[in-house]
């Protein structure tokens, strides 16, 4: 998406498209490789999916990243965005791939072959 979730609304507008294209990505990828979910697992990881995409998307000075860089130390590098480099990107991709992880490690509990 290129809209800077800047709004309460827009922010969850596309948190919510982003969880249901996941879901329905997740369900059809788990059914062609012969996975059954257990269904409170898989809901509990769109579930952090979502709010860790919230969380992270709300794009306003002084947002949760912007505030975490900060207080890490890696302000500058939140800041930077020159020689082919964009801080805010990589850090913002770091966070999404790190709870995604998580989300995936709760979706296979309890899970089993068809």
């Amino acid at each position: 998406m290129t809209r800077q979730c800047t709004t309460h609304l827009q922010t969850i507008e596309n948190c919510l498209t982003y969880t249901a294209t996941q879901a329905l990505a997740v369900g059809a990828g788990a059914r062609v490789l012969g996975i059954r979910l257990h269904p409170g697992a898989a809901a509990a990881a769109l579930a952090l999916s979502f709010v860790t995409h919230y969380a992270a998307d709300r794009r306003v000075p002084g947002g949760l990243l912007e505030t975490l860089a900060t207080k890490t130390g890696k302000g500058n590098f939140w800041g930077l965005a020159d020689h082919g480099i964009n801080g805010a990107y990589c850090l913002d991709s770091a966070w999404h791939h790190g709870w995604e992880t998580a989300a995936a490690l709760i979706a296979t509990t309890g899970a089993t072959i068809r």
